[in-house]
């Protein structure tokens, strides 16, 4: 076909991949990854259809986010084993499944199995990011990861307002109902572009695979390093994004689901941030665009914390800590994935726990902060997490230039 063609061109600007495929990356990546951001806006929704307390209502958060995990354990690995081009059709539509529950649950416990399920195959989007660093050159993985993080990010941001405009239209079950439509739409049309598995698959089995990923995270500090910097980094991002919503919907604000959606795009600065830290790291300032982004990202919360006095100061904040967060995560994943070329979907499944832990940490400590303490609880843990990333990346910067200088040697 002629999509196929295309998508296969050796001219094209990353390597292995066509500007039309990677658009499709992104796209697929961005709509994979909404699913799992669709009820931070919508929590109050939930609880007061199924009458859950606020102080539990973080569980459908934390349980999305605990199904994720288990996903980048045993389903991400796959992808050095399987063809992966057949990995994320089957994932986009069983996914379809799972949204489609969500939508029609009429009970907690068949809404929190489906919301753990949810997330499950919400690591699809891993497969999608390990699949562009293979067939990009390696003078380009940076910028392939960054362009398909950045369709990450606007997925992110875009559920949090697309979710709360058609709560507001349709009640907060339409959202999920139109997602698994949409993810539809896209398996049918990565059927049609997706480039098939090039590399020779691997004669691991599937048991000796995932326990190769413990090995290799000890075997290799710096991921170990990395992986830490993304509990930390995530927890507080988590622990913002989760909280956010309780503040605006109560008094003396009152926000709608759209109006707090809106919250969500003024981090569009994190798709910029994404694809500005990939290229960064190709030209090796890793070590000094993670420092940077670690300093902003815990600045971010002198300002956050200004919300009851200032929501423009809670904007800037905002802008701030989604350019920190997202510039961390592409710089992270630029250093895992030029380790062991031949064990991405390993690398990326284990790194991606550490952020699957630290987002649900966030999420569950941000609601049972807010019940303490209110707003100015939750930023204190937010900066209590970003602070200790910082000391850690402090802490170990010689490993961090140890590692740029093996990833020279091997290149």
């Amino acid at each position: 076909m002629q999509h196929e063609k295309e998508a296969q061109r050796p001219q094209d600007a990353t390597g292995g991949l066509s500007r039309l495929t990677i658009l499709i990356f992104a796209v697929a990546a961005g709509l994979s990854v909404a699913s799992v951001y669709y009820a931070q806006p919508l929590l109050g929704s939930i609880a007061q259809d199924f009458g859950i307390s606020p102080s539990v209502i973080g569980l459908v958060v934390t349980l999305t986010q605990v199904g994720y995990g288990l996903g980048l354990v045993f389903i991400v690995p796959l992808g050095d084993l399987v063809d992966r081009r057949r990995l994320i059709i089957g994932q986009g539509l069983l996914s379809v499944v799972a949204l489609v529950a969500v939508a029609t649950a009429k009970s907690e416990t068949v809404l929190f199995i489906a919301m753990a399920a949810m997330g499950l195959l919400a690591v699809v989007v891993q497969v999608l990011v390990a699949f562009a660093a293979t067939l990009a050159a390696a003078t380009e993985r940076g910028k392939a990861v960054g362009m398909v993080t950045s369709g990450v990010v606007i997925g992110i941001l875009a559920a949090r307002f697309v979710a709360g405009v058609l709560a507001d239209l349709g009640g907060w079950r339409s959202v999920y109902l139109i997602s698994a439509t949409l993810t539809l739409a896209m398996v049918g049309l990565l059927m049609r572009v997706l480039p098939p598995q090039h590399s020779a698959r691997s004669k691991d089995s599937y048991l000796s695979t995932l326990r190769s990923i413990p090995a290799l995270f000890l075997r290799e500090r710096i991921l170990l390093v990395r992986g830490a910097l993304a509990l930390l980094v995530f927890a507080a991002f988590s622990t913002f994004w989760t909280a956010l919503v309780l503040p605006l919907s109560a008094p003396p604000y009152s926000y709608s689901h759209t109006q707090i959606g809106l919250f969500g795009l003024v981090g569009a600065a994190g798709a910029i941030a994404a694809t500005a830290a990939g290229k960064l790291a190709d030209r090796g300032f890793a070590r000094w665009t993670t420092g940077l982004a670690l300093l902003l990202l815990l600045a971010s919360w002198g300002l956050i914390a200004l919300l009851p006095i200032s929501v423009p100061a809670l904007v800037t904040g905002v802008i701030l800590l989604d350019l920190a967060v997202q510039a961390i995560h592409v710089t992270n994943q630029s250093i895992i994935f030029a380790l062991y070329p031949a064990a991405r979907s390993r690398l990326v499944g284990g790194y991606m726990v550490f952020y699957s832990i630290g987002s649900a940490i966030g999420a569950i400590g941000a609601t049972l902060a807010y019940a303490c303490g209110g707003w100015p609880y939750v930023c204190w843990l937010g900066a209590a997490f970003s602070a200790v990333a910082l000391l850690v990346a402090m802490a170990t910067s010689r490993i961090g230039q140890q590692s740029a200088t093996s990833m020279e040697g091997r290149a």
